[in-house]
Formats: C-alpha cells, structure tokens, sequence
C-alpha cells in the first residue's frame, strides 16, 4: 500500500521536507526560484533547451547528473540529492574551483547563463568525455563559447562525495486536488493504471513536462515510473538490446557506446536532446508520446524493434511500427504500460543508418529523420527497411523505397532510384521546421547519404 508523507531530498548537502500543501507538479525551477528562494538557477526558456536552469542530481555511486529543473517536477525529486550553483560554495562563501577557472578564462559576459554552465562544468568534471557534448545544453546569447570550452577541457574533479541520502520513504505525494503515486513494483504501478485511467504516466518528463513549465497544466493524478525495478532492467546481449522503458538515455548510451552495429544509433543518441535531457528522458517515453518526429522512433523501426506491453490480463509483444497509430497515439490498451523495448542487432554485413537533420545540430527537434537497415548478400540488397519521421503523422516504413532497393544489386543507380520512389510516395506537411518540398528532397537525400558513407567506407 502506498504511504503518503512530504515531498523530501537533499537540497546543497542538507535534507528538506515541503510542506504538505506544495504541489508535487511544481517545476523544481518554480520552487527553487519562489519558495526557496535560491535565485542564482535561471529560466531562460522553460522548454529544456537553454540550460540556464542547470542543476545537478547527485548518485549515490558519486555520479553527477545534469538536468534542467525547468522540466523536472518536485514529485520527481523526491528521494534525490540536488545541488544547486549555491551549494558549489566553500564554507566563507569563497568561490568553488570551477567559478574561478571559468572567470580567470573570460568565460563570462553578461553573465546569465553563467550558472547553468557552472553546473554542468561541475557535473562534467566528474563525468569526462567530450567539452563540446558537455556544453551542447548551454547556450550562450553572448556567443563566448570558445573560452568557455577551453575551460571545461582544463577542469578537475573536486572528488566530492555525495551528501547523505534523504529519508523519503513516502510513495504517494499530495496537496490539494492532486495525487503524485510513486509505485516501486510493477504490480502496484498495473494497479495504479487500473484505478486511474486518466492519470499522466510520467517517465522522464523531458516531453511532458512542458505541459507544466509552458501550459502551467496541474494534472489531479500522475504516476511516476522512475522507481519501479522491472521497468529500469537493462540488458546487453549477443542478439540484441533489453531496454527497460525507465532506463534513461544517460544509462542505454553508457552500456552500447562501444557495442559493435549499434554505433550510428548511439551517434544519434547523442543529438537527442543535451546531457540534461538524457539524464531524464527515456526511450519509454520517446515510444508513449508518439510524435512523429521523435528522434529514437525511425531507428527502432528500422531494426524491427519490438515492445512488451503490460497489464493485468498479462503481457504481449509488438512492433513498434504497429505501436505507433497515428499522430501522438498509440496502441497501449486501458490499464497497459510498456515494459521494455526489445532492439535486435544488426545482423553482421548489413547496412545500418540513423540520420536526423535538424536546423542546428545539437539540442534541436528533428526536420526529417530517417533510419534504413540494408541486408546485403553477394553484391546485392536481399532485404530493406526504410523508416522515416517528420514526415507524416507517425514515423513510418516507406514500402515503395524498400520496395525499390530489394532484389536489387548495390549500386549507386538503385538507391536513386529508390530515393526518387521515397520522394513521390511521402506527402509531409509544411510548418516552421521546413516546407513539404524541402522535407521531401531532405528524406530522398538521407537516403543516398547512406550510398555514399558506405562507398566511402570501403
């Protein structure tokens, strides 16, 4: 049975528990802002795009997670340890190492986004890998980025250990007129759906929150999938990929960055969204939103992945191509959830492309996307799956391209061919992102990029 109790975490290494009528659908930005009072975190945008909102989730195993707390809500911090740019400070109020390294490199102008970039240099420090993919979530309206990514390249970890964890053990959060369920087993969350059909199934929220940070939306009853362990199983194997559908971004790119056949999808996980957005959002999500231009849709296809649904009259499996029915829906049945995501492996030999093509391309929304999965034999295409996204309601095979390609010797001519009967057979709308016309060339072009990377690769 669920207990009810305050919303709870470690705020800058010291514990807090809300009072009980603050809303568990607040923007943790909100209250950061308004009732705690700790003003140094930003909004820019309230959409997770500007990372002037950046604070820190801090693991019990010491890793340093980025997020954007204009999109995370409070109910989903309950249990976690935040750290804000205030709580970067020493005991007298003296600057952390990081602050001083970025102001002595001139890595400051006007200085609003400034503590955005603090914290994700701080997480950075601890996590490594790329400056520029660490940046990707920081925009600076000064345009001062070269100083700003020389400094994150000379940064060293402080070796700070994480605060001690908070004592939330509540797993239901309430305030007037709303109910946030955190359900820790699969049986209870089914339970859940069932009692409350209307209720938000909230993954990672990097899609649905901004119902909250934009529409200022307070949803009654919301169920949170974050803490449930069947959802959050993740399984590499020689036939494929297990993704739990609460795995985050974050965890699926850190077990495949090296798999063999998976690298252009993990190439393409990394333009999808920032590092604050992948510390968040999942492929559950991706899959539950449905959007016809979500970046995780068009590969899945392409690679014949397959979903476990969930519910109280037991579990089936299904394509994602037969998941996704139209615009922003899909075929969960009332009181189903998804489990997992099964993704095959590219069989060895085969052609595998995830492309995306976006306006900017880091932290952007897709114009068109396109995956194909080539299985080559002897010179000639033996079998094809082309999926496309951004352009028509859903993400979605194109049968008059793969129909072109199979059969087919592996030539130059062929996929032409195929790139022109992909051109006549999408009818994709005009709006901001690009016109039809352009979305059009745009997805035959993707489609002869994969003839020229593989001719260039061997």
């Amino acid at each position: 049975m669920n207990t009810s109790g305050p919303i709870a975490f470690t705020l800058n290494g010291a514990p807090r528990s809300l009072p009980a009528a603050t809303s568990p659908t607040m923007t943790l930005l909100d209250w950061l802002r308004g009732p705690a009072g700790l003003t140094g975190t930003k909004e820019g945008c309230a959409e997770g795009d500007c990372g002037a909102c950046t604070v820190v989730i801090e693991e019990a195993d010491g890793s340093r997670v980025p997020v954007n707390a204009c999109l995370a809500l409070l109910g989903q911090m309950h249990g976690h340890r935040i750290r804000t740019v205030e709580g970067l400070r020493g005991p007298a109020g003296s600057p952390h190492p990081v602050q001083r390294l970025l102001a002595e490199a001139d890595a400051t102008q006007c200085g609003f986004c400034t503590p955005g970039i603090v914290m994700t240099a701080w997480a950075h420090a601890r996590e490594g890998g790329d400056p520029h993919d660490a940046l990707a979530g920081n925009l600076c309206r000064c345009t001062g980025y070269r100083p700003i990514v020389e400094a994150f390249a000379a940064l060293e970890d402080d070796g700070a250990a994480p605060p001690p964890a908070p004592a939330a053990t509540a797993r239901q959060l309430e305030s007037p007129g709303q109910v946030f369920h955190r359900p820790d087993r699969l049986r209870e969350l089914l339970e859940l759906r069932a009692a409350h059909p209307e209720a938000w199934l909230l993954a990672g929220g990097t899609d649905l929150g901004l119902r909250v940070s934009e529409r200022r939306e307070a949803p009654p009853v919301v169920i949170c999938l974050s803490d449930v362990p069947e959802l959050k199983q993740l399984e590499v194997t020689p036939a494929g990929l297990r993704v739990g559908a609460a795995v985050t971004y974050r965890r699926l790119l850190a077990a495949i960055a090296a798999e063999p056949g998976y690298i252009p999808l993990v190439a393409l996980l990394r333009r999808l969204g920032s590092r604050q957005i992948r510390g968040m959002g999942t492929l559950g999500g991706n899959l539950g939103t449905a959007s016809p231009i979500g970046d995780a849709l068009p590969p899945l296809i392409a690679l014949g992945a397959t979903l476990r649904l969930a519910g109280f009259s037991g579990e089936r499996v299904m394509p994602v191509e037969t998941f996704l029915t139209g615009y922003r829906q899909n075929a969960l049945g009332p009181g189903e959830v998804i489990r997992e995501v099964w993704i095959p492996r590219p069989p060895a030999g085969s052609l595998f492309a995830a492309e995306k093509l976006s306006k900017r391309p880091d932290q952007d929304i897709a114009t068109v996307g396109l995956s194909a999965l080539l299985t080559l034999k002897a010179g000639r295409v033996v079998a094809a799956r082309v999926a496309l996204g951004g352009t028509g309601p859903r993400a979605a095979r194109c049968a008059p391209a793969e129909a072109s390609l199979t059969g087919q010797a592996w030539s130059r001519e062929v996929v032409e061919a195929a790139a022109a009967a992909l051109e006549g057979a999408i009818a994709p709308l005009s709006d901001l992102r690009g016109s039809a016309a352009y979305r059009r060339i745009v997805a035959g072009n993707l489609l002869r990029r994969l003839w020229h990377r593989a001719s260039e690769a061997a």
